[in-house]
């Protein structure tokens, strides 16, 4: 896989002598770890269970989203937004009360 940049190239599914596989792959371990932790906050961590750390044949480390329903990646969108829209004014991002789950009643 190769995204328009060149970036991501193909799995490591075969390791080769003296790449760092281990450096990107701790690497994205982090922040898969660091994203899954927001997740988990927001209620989300349901909405992504294919969220890995992995690494590509050159070493570089990759944040796995894995296959996710469209209102997931819809929040996802939303949450990006409300914290980019808060960047720009120097504020607070403020989760939308749409984008927040309620637990189910028990």
């Amino acid at each position: 896989m190769t995204d328009r940049r060149g970036v991501v190239a193909k799995g490591a599914e075969d390791l080769v002598p003296g790449v760092p596989y281990v450096r990107g792959w701790n690497r994205a371990r982090q922040s898969a770890g660091a994203l899954a932790d927001q997740l988990v906050l927001l209620g989300l961590d349901s909405d992504f269970p294919g969220l890995v750390a992995d690494v590509n044949v050159v070493g570089d480390g990759l944040v796995q989203l894995g296959t996710v329903r469209p209102e997931a990646a819809e929040l996802l969108v939303t949450l990006i937004a409300a914290g980019l829209q808060a960047e720009l004014h120097g504020t607070t991002a403020e989760t939308p009360a749409t984008a927040r789950r309620e637990a189910p009643a028990a």
